[in-house]
């Protein structure tokens, strides 16, 4: 079986697995080799994925599960990667709120920027004849 993982920064994953445990709102289910095909949302969970001798886990925030062929496709607005569902977890929210504060930052410097442009035109007087 193979699993895919991307979010808007690209791809995150790509490898085979021995099979997932997906756990969202509705609860967990296991994923197979040659499981029936599955779509299912993950709005905020978690995908273990089994290799040989290892687990891994997938903090997913935002996010949609597909399966088809043994191949899961997981696409998501927020996903990290951790050999623990904790640390997964966490660094996935540590990232986020970064984000989060970016953003906030830059409408802040666009609220300024459009208030510079304004008193701009004011002072040159633009469109007065």
């Amino acid at each position: 079986m193979r699993i895919c993982v991307s979010t808007h920064q690209g791809k995150l994953y790509d490898d085979e697995i021995t099979y997932a445990v997906v756990k969202n709102e509705d609860g967990e289910f296991a994923i197979m080799k040659d499981h029936v095909p599955i779509v299912c949302v993950i709005p905020r969970g978690y995908v273990k994925l089994v290799v040989p001798n290892q687990e891994l886990f997938l903090a997913v925030v935002n996010g949609v599960l597909q399966f088809n062929d043994n191949v899961i496709n997981v696409i998501a607005q927020g996903a990290h990667i951790g050999y623990s569902k904790d640390s997964a977890q966490e660094h996935l929210d540590t990232v986020r709120n970064e984000r989060l504060e970016l953003n906030r930052k830059t409408n802040v410097d666009f609220t300024q920027k459009e208030k510079e442009i304004l008193d701009n035109l004011r002072r040159s007087k633009a469109g007065s004849l």
